[in-house]
């Protein structure tokens, strides 16, 4: 059985925008001083009241399966069950119980966007989390290469702040335009590049990735963003570039056409499968 992770209520400290389509929320929660860090690119499961009440799922199963668990929140009324979405840990500061979490935003398109867009201090999420990471049993590698959309820009940065002294990277990122670029802390040995969708099409990142030269030795990659991108990144590393499937990390982290709440596609179930196989081996 999968136990189940810690459910708690977390408040919003604060908002501000880092550029003109992202904000940035700390939250605060009687319960953070036991939030665990897990990974660099932990993720947890916000939860969106469809009313002005704090948002409630069901209790947790005696047994602590989180398959239980689960088949009881999609079994909750439409109208109160809340809205399910998986988010980042930008920063966590342990010393004063806070979290800091990005949200793109994108108008009114979805629940998450809607609520981040005009999210006030005192408001009330609910959080699942952090969700296991096999970030850090991917073995002996030269370098890194980091590669996805606006969704996984906060990973990304999380993820190179932790690389150690030393350590080379190459990080491709996929914004709108220039006005979404973010100041990383780089090193000299870390390299970003910034592909502007708005000016090169929908394929910019694929492109620019294809059309690039990566640097020698045996590489770790990691992929995030929208589904249909991440998997032909992988394909494109693995077919072209000779890099091993067991050192790629990789997650769809919205599809689309496709809202997150619609059923996973034949390709979406194949690539946990896949994710999940990769990751057994590495360990």
């Amino acid at each position: 059985m999968t136990a189940l992770l810690e459910f708690q209520l977390v408040e919003v400290k604060s908002t501000r925008l880092i550029t003109p389509h992202m904000a940035r929320i700390t939250f605060v929660g009687a319960d953070l001083h036991r939030f665990v860090s897990v990974s660099p690119d932990q993720q947890v499961k916000l939860f969106f009241s469809r009313t002005d009440d704090a948002p409630e799922v069901p209790p947790r199963p005696a047994d602590g399966d989180i398959l239980t668990w689960h088949r009881a929140y999609l079994a909750m009324p439409d109208d109160i069950r809340p809205w399910l979405r998986a988010y980042t840990i930008r920063a966590h500061r342990p010393d004063v119980a806070e979290i800091d979490i990005d949200f793109v935003l994108h108008g009114d398109e979805g629940p998450a966007s809607a609520w981040a867009g005009s999210a006030q201090p005192g408001q009330i999420l609910g959080m699942l989390g952090p969700s296991p990471s096999h970030y850090a049993t991917i073995g002996e590698y030269d370098w890194q290469l980091l590669v996805g959309d606006e969704t996984a820009l906060p990973a990304i940065a999380s993820n190179i702040e932790a690389l150690p002294d030393g350590a080379r990277a190459t990080a491709y990122i996929e914004v709108a335009n220039a006005d979404e670029e973010q100041d990383l802390a780089t090193s000299a040995g870390i390299r970003v590049r910034w592909i502007h969708r708005d000016d090169q099409g929908p394929d910019a990142l694929l492109d620019a990735l294809r059309a690039s030269d990566l640097p020698d030795g045996r590489a770790f990659a990691w992929i995030a963003g929208e589904a249909g991108m991440v998997r032909e990144v992988r394909r494109h590393l693995v077919n072209e570039r000779g890099i091993d499937k067991k050192a790629i990390a990789f997650t769809g982290y919205w599809r689309r056409d496709l809202t997150q709440d619609a059923a996973p596609t034949p390709d979406d179930v194949a690539d946990v499968q896949e994710a999940q196989a990769a990751a057994v081996g590495v360990q």
